[in-house]
């Protein structure tokens, strides 16, 4: 009931501010639960009430920044300011961002992933990931008319923070996608699923990591390999092959440049090779 409630209140504010759907429902998911723990809205829960819950969840998740955790404190929150309550009402916790660095692929094991499909529909979805630095659900979304080939470009279309942009498609790309069409003859999406009644549908997310996931498993590959990874990789790559960090941070659709900075500190941007100073240490007698 408090799932509906939620969003018949902040489906509007939420939209106005520009927070996606998935925010929505992740906020009603997590409130909807304080709402079963406690039997009334979060709204009438005194300062003691919600730190207990809190550390009630925090105990349960590994982290602080679990995204269970997380979304309950970003949605309790926002549930204050649209009722215009201050958020010091109740001293919710900060969420410390995990300070990691993202697992990139080498160039050799790109190549070795992206033959490792049979399906070729399966080989272009991986070259499209790591090719033009898609996100799992820009991948998903892309319809056939947002693929032009004569200029060789993708149409991103609403992707994170709701923005447009376009990337560049290269020859190996656009031949890839030629031969799909003319072999699998999608319907609307350029990738399409089935619902239960055989209803050509956008894939799921489950979907496009699953293919990730065996096409990582049947290479060999040891590392992590998900849908972002692809992309993690595809920013490092431009990179060290000199592309300027403001060209990149605009292919990849970041709206603050500190997003992109990240890849710096993985990249192998020096010329010469990176050593151990222990390598060094007995060179000079």
């Amino acid at each position: 009931m408090f799932h509906y409630y939620f969003d018949m209140i902040l489906e509007r504010s939420i939209a106005l501010s520009g927070k996606s759907q998935s925010t929505l429902t992740n906020y009603a998911r997590c409130l909807s639960h304080m709402v079963l723990h406690f039997g009334c809205s979060p709204l009438e829960l005194d300062r003691e009430q919600v730190l207990d819950y809190l550390h009630y969840q925090k105990r349960r998740h590994k982290t602080p920044s679990d995204s269970f955790f997380k979304h309950t404190v970003y949605g309790l929150r926002y549930l204050y300011r649209v009722y215009g309550l201050p958020e010091h009402r109740v001293a919710l916790p900060s969420i410390e961002r995990p300070k990691k660095l993202p697992v990139v692929l080498s160039r050799q094991e790109v190549r070795l992933l992206l033959k490792t499909p049979k399906p070729h529909k399966h080989r272009l979805m991986l070259a499209l990931l790591y090719g033009c630095g898609l996100r799992n659900g820009e991948l998903r979304k892309l319809h056939i008319k947002d693929v032009d080939m004569d200029r060789q470009q993708l149409h991103i279309r609403q992707g994170k923070g709701r923005k447009d942009r376009y990337v560049p498609l290269c020859d190996l790309l656009v031949r890839g996608i030629r031969i799909y069409l003319s072999s699998e003859h999608p319907v609307q999406w350029l990738f399409n699923g089935n619902d239960r009644s055989g209803k050509p549908v956008g894939l799921s997310p489950n979907g496009v990591q699953w293919v990730v996931e065996q096409a990582r498993q049947q290479s060999g590959i040891l590392k992590e390999v998900t849908t972002h990874g692809l992309r993690h990789s595809y920013a490092t790559h431009l990179l060290e092959m000199g592309m300027d960090i403001m060209r990149l941070k605009d292919l990849l659709g970041h709206v603050d440049i500190q997003a992109t900075m990240v890849y710096l500190h993985v990249s192998q941007l020096s010329k010469c090779a990176v050593f151990s100073p222990l390598e060094k240490l007995y060179d000079a007698k």
